[in-house]
């Protein structure tokens, strides 16, 4: 039987568990985009819901800036050099102004002969013109481009009759990335009384004779084009029309979808996704949940001095809706829900294709976010995200934390996993925990239900940590002490142990996360972090090898040296070199060049060198390198060879 994306990744065997007879439906299975890929197919009841990328609405808190969205994907805008962007940025939420006596107002009147497309209309730079604009020295426009874009190049020229003689003789071309926090500080001012912008001024021409002006702009995000020029001491000057070439990917893009409604409290299971990131750029992944469908909170001004308020006029909160209907100097800004939303997390690996969906508890809504980061030929791709649900969730709530706190760096240290659950009579319950672990773990040691010893099966221990399952908890337990001990050893400070609980009859319903908090309150803890008891900088202990002397001549018995280390406190994966030696300092191979992670680092060295070949009988040096975020550490460890 074919299967969908989920079976291809692998994703839904960590996703759901191991697929066991049928089962009432209450899985939920929903993909943003992909609508050409076939739905997934899995051997038990799930429901389906297909959202297009193109189904963003402002209404439902979705949007997309400089996002290309087509049924097989979103990307962030890519332009074509030969595409003159000043007709489109209308469309794309950009304006022209121009400078009056009142200040900056959108181009209107003559202006409109400069960029109507139209090669036979012109603005005349003749000076006259008081009875448009009152009295003023220069005329200044500025192309808000609607956006940060790559600018490739500008052009501007007159009339084809006019090209011998109707030159612009003196202007200035103007940039600004439209970065607020940078207003009041770039190198120039322009615009009299109208000066809200200031711009770096990218040319300034003083005596031009040209009429057909092509000038390349700098390779940097401009969002604000400035062009200036009073009029000229000999004769005028006309513009029949100017434009803006853009090129590349645009350097910011942004997706937000709708928020989506589930029906009701879920557990929340993972997210699987599925697109490209080009080298030098990036595509950053996050998502928030909430308990309503507002996420935001909308304030005013009341006009009494600088307060503000959540409500309007008539007493009632301010939502969407009623926020737009006010004018815009009662709009006092738009905040986050601090008490019914969680703040987006942390952006997932983009390269890992998949993770956790990310909440405190079992939340009926959700809402998605993509930024890209390009860069001008490298950009990144979307083609779709799909996540699985749960209703009713495993329980209402979990919380859960680990002691101790602190462990020895690389010591097998008995932990207990304390697990408090609220469970209402409609939760599905569970008779399963998963704990993940930075290794192995060295057993399980005893399983508790309120202080009392329980029957346990251990039915997963490996590299990834360990699955328990014991008798069902259901709503009659509700809110009773589960404890797990078990060894495991912490190589890392600030090792986080995460866990799920499951019920084993329901395989294929998500795997609910524990949320970090004070699940036994005689434990001093209310974390799933553990430190390390001793920080003494160290990032390698321990190096070693065994056996000492090793005879690789092909009989079987010590045929390989089995180098062991614990590396410590690393910074994510970071370089890692083991060298082989001669005493004389000249090295004569490499065992491991590699990114390397914190924890038990293991590795064989078969007593051959550089080129292949089996090294003579001697006694050897391996050098460890490991590139830390403080510098380069090395140690080193000796080891015989011999026949």
């Amino acid at each position: 039987m074919r299967k969908g994306w989920w079976w291809q990744r692998g994703a839904l065997v960590l996703l759901l568990g191991m697929v066991l007879p049928r089962q009432t439906a209450s899985l939920t299975i929903y993909r943003i985009g992909g609508e050409g890929v076939p739905r997934p197919e899995l051997d038990a009841p799930f429901d389906f819901v297909q959202i297009p990328w193109a189904a963003t609405e402002p209404k439902r808190y979705g949007s997309n800036e400089l996002i290309q969205v087509t049924e097989k994907a979103i990307t962030p805008q890519e332009l074509d050099p030969s595409i003159n962007l000043v007709p489109l940025l209308k469309r794309q939420g950009g304006q022209v102004l121009s400078l009056t006596w009142i200040g900056w107002n959108p181009a209107s009147g003559r202006d409109l002969d400069m960029f109507d497309s139209d090669p036979n209309t012109a603005f005349l730079g003749d000076g006259d013109w008081g009875g448009d604009y009152g009295v003023i020295k220069n005329k200044s426009v500025i192309f808000d481009l609607g956006g940060r874009y790559l600018i490739d190049r500008i052009r501007f020229y007159p009339r084809q009759r006019f090209l011998a003689d109707r030159f612009v003789e003196h202007f200035i071309i103007g940039t600004n990335d439209g970065d607020p926090l940078k207003d009041g500080t770039r190198a120039h001012n322009f615009g009299g009384r109208g000066g809200a912008f200031d711009f770096d001024v990218a040319y300034e021409a003083a005596e031009n004779t040209k009429a057909m002006i092509e000038l390349p702009m700098p390779r940097s995000p401009i969002r604000h084009l400035l062009f200036e020029a009073p009029e000229n001491t000999r004769g005028i000057w006309e513009l029949a029309e100017f434009e803006i070439y853009g090129t590349g990917y645009v350097p910011a893009a942004s997706y937000v979808s709708n928020v989506i409604d589930l029906g009701s409290a879920a557990s929340l299971g993972q997210i699987a996704w599925k697109g490209r990131q080009d080298q030098g750029a990036e595509v950053a992944l996050s998502m928030r949940s909430g308990e309503d469908e507002e996420p935001n909170t909308y304030w005013r001004y009341t006009f009494r001095g600088d307060e503000r308020s959540r409500f309007d006029a008539a007493g009632k909160p301010l939502i969407l809706a009623t926020y737009n209907k006010l004018e815009s100097a009662e709009k006092a800004g738009v905040t986050h829900d601090t008490e019914h939303w969680e703040f987006w997390s942390s952006t997932y690996d983009f390269g890992a294709g998949q993770g956790a969906l990310s909440a405190a508890e079992p939340r009926r809504y959700l809402q998605f976010r993509a930024d890209f980061a390009s860069t001008e030929k490298a950009g990144g791709q979307l083609d779709y995200l799909e996540f699985a649900v749960s209703i009713p969730p495993v329980a209402s709530a979990a919380l859960a934390e680990i002691y101790p706190q602190a462990a020895q760096a690389g010591t097998p240290t008995l932990f207990t996993y304390k697990l408090r659950p609220r469970i209402k009579r409609e939760d599905l319950g569970f008779d399963s925990i998963e704990i993940d672990t930075p290794a192995r773990p060295l057993g399980v040691e005893g399983v508790r239900l309120s202080g009392v010893p329980v029957d346990y099966q251990v039915v997963r221990l490996d590299d990834r940590g360990l699955t328990v399952q014991f008798s069902r908890v259901g709503p009659q337990q509700t809110g009773e002490l589960v404890e797990v001990d078990f060894r495991a050893e912490v190589f890392k400070y600030g090792t986080l142990f995460p866990g799920r609980i499951y019920d084993s009859a329901r395989p294929l319903e998500v795997h609910q996360a524990l949320t970090a908090g004070d699940a036994d309150n005689l434990a001093d803890s209310n974390t799933l972090t553990v430190g390390l008891s001793s920080l003494d900088g160290r990032n390698i202990q321990s190096l070693r090898v065994a056996p000492g002397v090793f005879t690789p001549n092909g009989d079987g018995v010590n045929d390989q040296v089995e180098v062991r280390c614990d590396l410590l406190n690393l910074a994510g994966a970071v370089p890692v070199h083991l060298g082989i030696y001669e005493l004389s300092g000249r090295r004569v191979g490499m065992i491991e060049e590699g990114p390397q992670t914190s924890g038990r680092l293991a590795l064989r060295w078969d007593g051959r060198g550089a080129a292949g070949a089996l090294l003579a009988p001697g006694i050897y040096v391996l050098h460890l390198e490991v590139e830390a975020d403080k510098g380069l550490v090395a140690a080193d460890v000796v080891v015989s060879l011999v026949y």
